[in-house]
This record gives C-alpha cells, structure tokens and sequence, in this order.
C-alpha cells in the first residue's frame, strides 16, 4: 500500500471527526458563558431545593433522556443538564461516579430512540430499513435495559445517597446568589437551544446561538461578574468584551465564602477541551490507518466463518462493534463498517435487516462512552469533569444494552425475520 493511500486514510478519518472537535471547543465556551451568567448556577440553585439525595441518581436518569429525546444528543445533554447535575450531586454528596453514570445512561436512552439523532438514522440506512421500523423493534431491547437501569438507579439512591442536613444546603444557596444574580430569566437560554436543536438546526450553530446568548444574559445579569473576569481593559464596554471572551477561550473561576461552592464555579473554556481535542486528534490518525490499511476489516472478517446461528450472529455483530469502538476510536465507524460487513449475513441466514439496525446501536451507540479513547468518551470525560473508568461501572443501561440484544438474539426473541416483513410490506 502507498503512503498516499495511508495518508487519504487519515485525512478522511479526521474530517470523520471534525465537527466533533468543533463541537468540543464550541462547548467548552458555552460553558464558560453560561457560568458567567449564571444559568449553570442556577440550575444549581433550584436543582438542590428540588431534588432528594434518595432519588437524585433517578431524576438524573430520566431529565437527561427526556433532554436527549428531545435533542437527539447525548453530547449536548451532557454539556447543558449534564454539567449541573454533577455539580449537584457534588453537593449532596453522591460520588461523582455514579452521577455521571446516571447522566450517561440518560444520555445515551435519548440518542438511540429518537428520531432527531444521527446514530437513530444512520443504523437503518446501514442495514436497510426504514427509521421507524428501526425504533420500534428497538424498542424491545432498550425499554428493558433502561427499565433495569432505573431501578438499579434508585437501590443505589436509598443505599449510597448522600446525608446533606437542610442548613448546609441552605449555606450553599446563600453563596450561590449572594454571588450571581438568580432568576427564572436565566432559563431561557437553555429552553430556547433545545427548541432550536429539536427543530433540527445542526448542533454547531445552535451550540454557538447558545453561547453567544449566555454571553448577552451575562451582560444583562452579571455586569459587575463580567467586569470581575476581565484582566485588562479601559472602560465598562471594553472590560466586557474582554470578560466575554475570556470566559469563551479561556480559564475563569470565583470565590465565594463556601470552598464547596468555590470548587463548582469554574470553567476552562475553549482551552480547557484542547487536550482531548488532541486525544480525539490522534485516536482518529490511529483509526484512519487501521481502517484504510484494511487491518481492522481483515480482523473482524475471521469471526464470521464461525457463525452457525441467528443468535451467534447477533452476539459477533455486538461484539464487532465493541471492537470498532475500541480500535477505531469513533461510534460511526463501530456503525458503518458492522453494518456494511453483516448486512449480506443477516439476509443469508433470513433475518429482516431491523435486527441488525437494533444490533448496531444496541452496542455500537452505547459503548462509545465507555472507552476513554473514544471521541465520545474523551467528550463526556472532559464535560462532566468525571473520568471515563470512573463512571463505567455506573453507566448501566450502557452496559446491559449489548447484553440485551445478544439475550433477545439467542433465545430468538422478537427476531423478525425477512419472510414475515416481505409478508406485512405486502
């Protein structure tokens, strides 16, 4: 093989991933905005008056799939609910782990069932069918996997919920608005980005709308927070272009007479994403040559000899996926080369192509986020400021999903097979 053929390799494997990365960098300065102006702490605020230590990992579960239902995106779930519920749970004492694993889990129920997510309509176009025969039969596998995930949720709440007495919270509440200036204005920010996201604008401009927005509420809101964040500048309107764009590229942080609340009330910014900016950067050069050099496929296509069964085939099909995953670094490619590789198999052994729809994002979805390396694990890592092995054991419905489809793939159940949907099409 030429290196100019190795080199197309990666130059396509990066532009897979560009928008990801645009994206990462986009986020780390909606973030910054929206601390500025408070909408993070006020999620803070009413979170804590609202939510119970008991059924805290719960509610996180089901606002986060609610969110992601709506927005067709774990990432921007993680980015908005996401970043407030571990501050919360921060405060109410509940290890960070298992927050981030109840958000994920959340996330992630969101990305595969709704009809607004890029992995919801790119596994059906892989395997041949339409996008609401891929839902419904999908269905079958991620209500159960999310139905045990909650109740694990809510055992684990009752079991390892933080004890918080009512004038500790209290302390933290007077700290938060003593600091910023809190009100049901802020909300509208977040309410207006996830209306433009599930009206299907693409995620790079609405994530920009939602920054640029939190940096007209900071200047509404925290004039005197803007001017605090500024290093340098002559006059109100310079020092606060300058505190805006600080809190877009760069680190910002504020003091409060509470350390546990100081600890919350910190951003990095653009800056702070650029390391997994260049995680993502070389686990996609790495990709790019495994997958042009034909290494991967050549790995993947010595399992398929030994496939005798519907159910052996699922269970190579999920775990190919797992494979691409860990390998090439990227959730599309753990879609699109499965999908490609088995959709012939699934119609020699008679299987209609939504079971293999259902394979894909059953374990090729929801596995990115738990390997480090991933760009969707390096993404939630970095935005929920939870390492990745930290909240693997914890993001439940991620970790039965592929076991869920492999059970319903061997015990045959509902499997539709290619006769029956020719005879229902009919």
């Amino acid at each position: 093989m030429k290196w100019a053929e190795i080199r197309q390799g990666i130059v396509d494997s990066i532009s897979s991933a560009m928008s990801s990365m645009i994206i990462l960098l986009l986020i780390g300065s909606l973030a910054g905005t929206w601390l500025l102006s408070g909408i993070i702490p006020a999620m803070i605020y009413y979170g804590l008056q609202i939510l119970n230590p008991a059924i805290f990992l719960v509610a996180a579960c089901i606002v986060c799939a609610i969110v992601s239902v709506a927005t067709g995106s774990s990432w921007t779930t993680s980015a908005t609910v996401g970043i407030a519920l571990v501050a919360i749970g921060t405060v109410l004492k509940i290890p960070a782990g298992m927050v981030a694993g109840a958000i994920i889990s959340g996330a992630y129920f969101g990305d595969k069932m709704s009809p607004l997510s890029d992995t919801t309509n790119l596994a059906p176009a892989m395997a041949g069918t339409d996008l609401f025969t891929h839902i419904r039969y999908m269905a079958y596998t991620t209500i159960p996997s999310i139905s045990i995930a909650l109740v694990i949720f809510l055992i684990l709440g009752f079991v390892k919920g933080g004890n918080v007495e009512i004038a500790e919270t209290q302390v933290i509440l007077d700290a938060i608005s003593g600091k910023f200036e809190i009100n049901f204005w802020l909300f509208l920010v977040p309410i207006i980005m996830v209306v433009l996201i599930s009206k299907k604008m693409p995620a790079i401009p609405a994530i920009s709308v939602g920054a640029l927005l939190g940096a007209v509420f900071a200047l509404i809101f925290q004039p005197d927070l803007v001017q605090e964040v500024a290093q340098f500048g002559e006059g109100t309107w310079e020092k606060g272009f300058v505190g805006i764009m600080t809190s877009m590229y760069g680190d910002i942080s504020f003091t409060t007479d509470n350390e546990i609340v100081d600890g919350l009330l910190s951003s990095g910014g653009m800056y702070g994403m650029l390391g997994t900016v260049w995680l993502i950067l070389s686990a996609m050069i790495f990709g790019g040559v495994m997958e042009r050099s034909g290494m991967l496929k050549r790995i993947a296509e010595g399992v398929i000899s030994g496939i005798n069964s519907a159910g052996a085939l699922i269970a190579t099909t999920a775990g190919t996926c797992v494979f691409f995953n860990i390998t090439a670094s990227d959730q599309y490619l753990a879609i699109v080369v499965p999908g490609r590789m088995y959709a012939d198999v699934f119609k020699e052994k008679g299987l209609a192509p939504e079971n293999l729809s259902r394979t894909l994002e059953d374990s090729g979805t929801v596995t990115s986020a738990l390997i480090p390396w991933n760009t969707c694990g390096a993404y939630h890592a970095k935005v929920l400021g939870v390492e990745t092995f930290t909240y693997l054991p914890f993001a439940f419905f991620n970790l039965i999903s592929p076991f869920m489809t492999v059970i319903f793939g061997v015990f045959k159940i509902k499997l539709r097979m290619l006769k029956d949907a020719k005879t229902e099409n009919a």
